[in-house]
């Protein structure tokens, strides 16, 4: 007899799919569905807290353009997505805090394998209730995981496929005690956090990886990079190794989930949230209000 899983109890949800909007963790995908087995979707996330919805329209472009990098089809354009998402937005308490969530998917595959058919390119827009989350500062480590090439993975799009990888490089980390973990290229250098962007900081220089093509170029560390420099911070992005950021003065995170966190441990080094990370922070708050 097979035993069956518990139920998961979901946060306040709504999608809209098929021309309607649905409470709850709405079925939208079946056994058949090529996306529910061989990984073939893309999405994007974006934030509303504190009455704002910083970079909406951005986040709204991008699924688009990581659906055309994916080769599925952005049958749904930015305006709708934008429209969409403040009527999503209005179903919830005002001052909600929410992640907003457009997706693509292939409905069937072409001939029953590996290849999804672009013509049965799917979509829906998930909001949910997802508290921000405090900057109480996380404890880092190396992964022994890495980021893959444009060889290999389909790095230039936000694809769930790529997630795996991710997640069990934050699984070993925390089975070491770790909140986050670095994550390297092929080449060695510093790609990422497990699940977010990074920056460090030292001799009054802030540092953050250059894109290679093996992470995502976040929609976040690009508004945290211009908000520095507009504010007179140095901010050079480059090639980066692991021992750099031992070295570090500073670190901090960037991603659309907790914005800008800071980090308090790396390895066995103590560190303290830095005049940087509070300044970045600063100023991504004051850009999200006045936007």
């Amino acid at each position: 007899m097979v035993e069956m899983t518990k139920p998961v109890t979901f946060s306040q949800t709504w999608t809209f799919f098929e021309g309607a909007w649905h409470e709850g963790n709405v079925p939208i995908m079946g056994p058949r569905t090529h996306a529910a087995w061989l990984g073939s979707t893309v999405f994007d996330g974006a934030r509303a807290f504190e009455g704002v919805a910083p970079d909406l329209a951005a986040h709204c472009a991008r699924v688009n353009q990581s659906a055309v990098n994916f080769k599925l089809k952005p049958v749904v354009d930015t305006d709708t997505w934008l429209g969409l998402a403040r009527e999503g937005i209005a179903r919830f308490e005002k001052n909600a805090e929410l992640y907003i969530r457009p997706m693509y998917w292939a409905q069937n595959g072409s001939g029953g394998g590996v290849l999804f058919d672009p013509e049965t390119t799917n979509w829906c827009l998930s909001l949910y209730i997802a508290p921000m989350p405090q900057p109480v500062g996380s404890a880092i480590t190396l992964s022994p995981f890495r980021r893959p090439t444009m060889e290999n993975a389909p790095v230039d799009c936000k694809a769930a496929c790529l997630y795996p990888n991710n997640s069990r490089a934050l699984i070993e980390a925390q089975s070491r005690g770790f909140n986050n973990c670095l994550m390297l290229d092929m080449l060695g250098n510093v790609a990422e956090f497990g699940n977010s962007n990074v920056f460090m900081a030292r001799d009054g220089v802030v540092y953050t990886p250059a894109p290679n093509g093996t992470f995502l170029n976040g929609i976040t560390r690009q508004r945290v990079i211009d908000l520095l420099r507009g504010d007179g911070a140095t901010v050079v992005e480059a090639t980066l190794k692991y021992s750099d950021f031992e070295r570090a003065d500073e670190i901090f995170s960037s991603g659309n989930f907790a914005k800008v966190a800071p980090v308090i441990r790396i390895d066995y080094r103590d560190l303290q949230p830095g005049p940087f990370y509070r300044r970045a922070r600063k100023l991504y708050w004051e850009f999200a209000h006045a936007a």
